[in-house]
């Protein structure tokens, strides 16, 4: 006769979950945004037990604010590696505009959690650690850009043009932004 044995799924580490959470954290506070949204339904995203999530974040505030974070942190690393090896400010800004759109396309859930995040700014919980990050992000992209702070404003500009016009479902109007080039 022969054993039968169960397989089971390997074990998550603490940080696996945690990404597993900020996952779900995106999707529900990008689509119901930071009150409307509850962490019930994050740990049912997630399949967890609620208790769970505030193993891992104290409240539900640092877990908006950790998704947050989580989502800067990918278009910074997704803005520095598309100009990384580009000669010229230019062409840097023009990369990083390249690479914006099919991340945002791709994670579409990322792009409403920003467009909540920066909603929930009026909240004065909220809003100094968001304004912080997106000045981090501008700061970051002027660096890695080397472009001017007025280049880097109209790069900006036209990525607020892109998020509005794609959260509502308007992909047209921002046809302009997407062939947009840095004046010379």
């Amino acid at each position: 006769m022969f054993a039968m044995t169960t397989r089971t799924a390997p074990r998550q580490t603490a940080q696996e979950r945690r990404e597993e959470v900020l996952k779900a954290a995106t999707q529900e506070f990008g689509q119901r945004g930071y009150h409307a949204a509850n962490t019930a339904s994050i740990a049912e995203r997630a399949g967890i037990s609620q208790p769970y999530i505030y193993a891992l974040f104290p409240n539900k505030k640092e877990l908006f604010l950790a998704a947050q974070t989580r989502m800067i942190d990918l278009l910074r690393h997704t803005f520095i590696a598309a100009a990384r090896g580009v000669e010229g400010p230019e062409e840097r800004l023009r990369a990083m505009g390249m690479a914006y759109r099919p991340l945002i396309e791709a994670n579409p859930d990322e792009l409403l959690l920003q467009m909540q995040g920066h909603a929930a700014a009026g909240d004065p919980e909220i809003g100094p650690a968001v304004a912080r990050g997106f000045k981090d992000l501008y700061e970051d992209v002027r660096h890695a850009s080397g472009a001017s702070t007025d280049e880097v404003s109209r790069f900006f500009a036209c990525g607020m043009l892109i998020n509005v016009t794609t959260a509502l479902g308007l992909p047209e109007l921002a046809a302009p932004a997407l062939e947009w080039h840095p004046p010379e």
